[in-house]
């Protein structure tokens, strides 16, 4: 049976639940909805239970599961979403956090994006905030994939994406909600953050200026 240090797992299950009463807080992840995970190592990955409220998460809610998205020592059942996590661990082994969000502002804005196309970011001192950019002149693209409830053709096409856009920093689905990662947990959360400033910029604008 596959192992996992429990020291490690501990932490990161800390983590997940601390993330959760903020995002939750934040309005970023109401009720049920939503999943969180932190690398344990390079073969496990600690997961949120599928259905656990996220702003009031303890570490019983907090699963391990493989990189096939297969739970490890436990009867809990995963999120339905797993494998949107555990593909982008195994082809990033930077990554070290993903967090997964239904804020209204996500929702909203990548129903509004026509199909097909992505939302371009450009021009905000904020894009500075993901890993990797360095100035505001550049261009954030961030896709829009359908939602579905084959979540493993739909890991499969974000998988392809990523492999050909690695400085990604993340991806909407839409009428559902973000994907973003890190290399931490600190480094993830940043970036729920500057995705909701600017996923609001773009809403306002489009409101003034429609």
């Amino acid at each position: 049976m596959s192992s996992f240090d429990i020291t490690r797992y501990s932490q990161a299950a800390r983590e997940i639940c601390a993330a959760g009463g903020f995002l939750y807080a934040s309005g970023w992840s109401p009720a049920t909805s939503s999943n969180y995970s932190r690398r344990i190592d390079s073969a496990h990955v600690a997961i949120t239970v599928s259905g656990r409220h996220k702003g009031r998460l303890s570490e019983a809610d907090v699963m391990v599961v493989d990189l096939d998205g297969q739970p490890v020592q436990s009867d809990c059942r995963p999120s339905a979403e797993t494998l949107l996590h555990t593909v982008i661990y195994r082809d990033r082994p930077d990554v070290g956090a993903v967090l997964h969000t239904h804020s209204v502002k996500a929702t909203v804005l990548s129903r509004l994006i026509p199909d097909g196309e992505a939302l371009i970011l450009e021009g905000y001192e904020l894009q500075k905030a993901f890993a990797g950019v360095s100035t505001h002149e550049g261009q954030v693209t961030v896709p829009v994939f359908a939602n579905t409830q084959d979540i493993a053709a739909l890991a499969g096409e974000t998988r392809q994406w990523l492999a050909n856009n690695p400085e990604a920093p993340g991806y909407l689905i839409r009428g559902h909600g973000l994907y973003t990662w890190g290399r931490d947990m600190d480094e993830c959360l940043r970036h729920v953050e500057a995705f909701e400033f600017l996923f609001d910029c773009e809403l306002e604008t489009k409101r003034v200026r429609p």
